[in-house]
C-alpha cells in the first residue's frame, strides 16, 4: 500500500513593508519614515497611526541590517560586559543608561568579550558594525583598537572607567576619590593607624587600587602626626576574615575602610566575634550604600558613590554621534561622599 505523504501546511510569507504600505494606503517611503522615526520629513499623527496599526495587523517589524545599509550606519550602541560583577550600584546605572538611549532609538547590545582585550576586543566588537561603543573598562581598548571601531563606521566610542584612551571620549571614574572621602572621614574623627582592604579576588585591581592610592595620597597630604595607611588583603570568605581580624588587632588598627560594604560586613562580623568593639575600637566604613548595611548593628558607615544620570550620557552619545568628527572630551563622572552612620 503506497502512503500518500500529508501536505504541509504552506508556509507563511514574512511580511514587508509594502504590505503595511498597502493594507495603510500609504507610500512604502511613508511606512519607513514612520517606521524609521524620521525627523526630516512631517507625517501627520493619523497617517502615524495607520501605519503603527498596519504593522501590528501584520506583524512586521524593520528589518535592522536593511535599514543600516541604507543610513551607512546602524543604531546599535555596543556594551562590552565587564570582566567582574560591578555590583547593584552600576547594575541600575547600566539599566538607567540602556533605557535613555532606546529613548533615542538606539538599540543597546551587551556583549561579552571573553577575555579579549586590545585591538583583539575591538575587531570582535566592529564585527557587529556599531554606531557607537561604550566600553566598561578602558584596560580592555586600546589606541589601535579606537582606530579600528571608527574605522568600521563607529562613530561614537566612549571609556568608562579610571584611565582614558588616546582617540576615545572619556568617562572617568577615578577611585581615588571614594579613598580622599573614606581618609577624611577618618581622620577628622581622630583615627591614626588606617587599614585599607584589598580584595584578593583577581581582576578587582583596577577598582581597589586607585582607592588604597586615594587613602594613602590623602593621609600624606594632611601630614597629621602618627597617621599611617597599612594595606589589608582580604579574600571574600569568612576564614580569611577572621585571619585579618586577628592581625587588625596585632597591629593597632583603629579604622578600617573595606573596599565596598560586602567586604565591611564580612570583616565586621569577624571583628566582633574576635571580641572587638565596633567602633569604640576599630571604625568600619564601606562604600556603595547597600540597604545591608543599614540592618546591621551598628549600621554600617559608607561611602556613597554619585554617577551621572543616564538620560544625561545618553545625550551626550547622541550628541557624538551627530558629530562625529569632535575632538576627544573628558568627563569626570564620579562622586563620593560619606554617609556616617554608628560604625565609624
Amino acid at each position: 500500500m503506497v502512503q500518500i505523504p500529508k501536505q504541509q501546511p504552506a508556509q507563511r510569507s514574512v511580511p514587508t513593508s509594502a504590505d503595511v504600505a498597502r493594507l495603510a494606503g500609504v507610500s512604502r517611503a511613508t511606512v519607513s519614515y514612520v517606521l524609521n522615526n524620521t525627523s526630516a520629513v512631517r507625517i501627520s499623527e493619523p497617517t502615524r497611526r495607520r501605519v503603527h496599526e498596519a504593522a501590528r495587523e501584520l506583524g512586521y517589524v524593520p528589518h535592522a541590517a536593511a535599514r543600516s545599509l541604507r543610513a551607512g550606519h546602524s543604531r546599535m550602541v555596543l556594551m562590552p560586559t565587564p570582566e567582574i560583577p560591578m555590583g547593584p550600584l552600576f547594575s541600575r546605572f547600566f539599566n538607567e543608561l540602556q533605557w535613555a538611549l532606546s529613548r533615542f532609538d538606539y538599540t543597546v547590545v551587551q556583549y561579552a568579550s571573553l577575555g579579549l582585550t586590545g585591538e583583539d576586543a575591538a575587531r570582535a566588537w566592529a564585527e557587529l558594525r556599531p554606531v557607537a561603543v561604550l566600553a566598561p573598562d578602558a584596560s580592555a581598548l586600546n589606541p589601535r583598537g579606537v582606530t579600528v571601531l571608527k574605522r568600521s563606521g563607529a562613530r561614537a566610542v566612549f571609556t568608562l572607567g579610571p584611565h582614558r584612551v588616546e582617540g576615545a571620549h572619556a568617562l572617568l571614574m577615578d577611585g581615588r576619590r571614594v579613598g580622599e572621602a573614606a581618609a577624611l572621614h577618618f581622620l577628622a574623627r581622630g583615627r591614626r593607624t588606617i587599614g585599607v582592604v584589598v580584595p584578593e579576588e583577581a581582576g578587582m585591581e583596577p577598582f581597589s587600587r586607585p582607592r588604597l592610592e586615594g587613602v594613602r595620597r590623602t593621609v600624606e597630604r594632611a601630614r597629621t602626626a602618627g597617621a599611617s595607611v597599612t594595606e589589608l588583603p582580604l579574600a571574600y570568605e569568612e576564614a580569611s576574615a577572621t585571619r585579618l581580624a586577628a592581625r587588625c588587632r596585632a597591629r593597632g588598627i583603629d579604622a578600617v575602610f573595606a573596599y565596598n560594604d560586602e567586604y565591611a560586613m564580612l570583616l565586621m562580623r569577624a571583628l566582633q566575634d574576635d571580641g572587638i568593639d565596633i567602633p569604640e575600637d576599630i571604625a568600619v566604613l564601606g562604600s556603595d550604600d547597600l540597604m545591608l548595611g543599614r540592618l546591621l548593628r551598628p549600621r554600617l558607615s559608607t561611602v556613597r558613590i554619585e554617577l551621572p544620570s543616564g538620560r544625561g550620557l545618553a545625550e551626550l552619545v547622541d550628541r557624538v554621534v551627530r558629530d562625529p568628527g569632535a575632538e576627544p572630551e573628558v568627563h569626570d563622572v564620579l562622586g563620593a561622599d560619606v554617609v556616617h552612620r554608628e560604625s565609624s
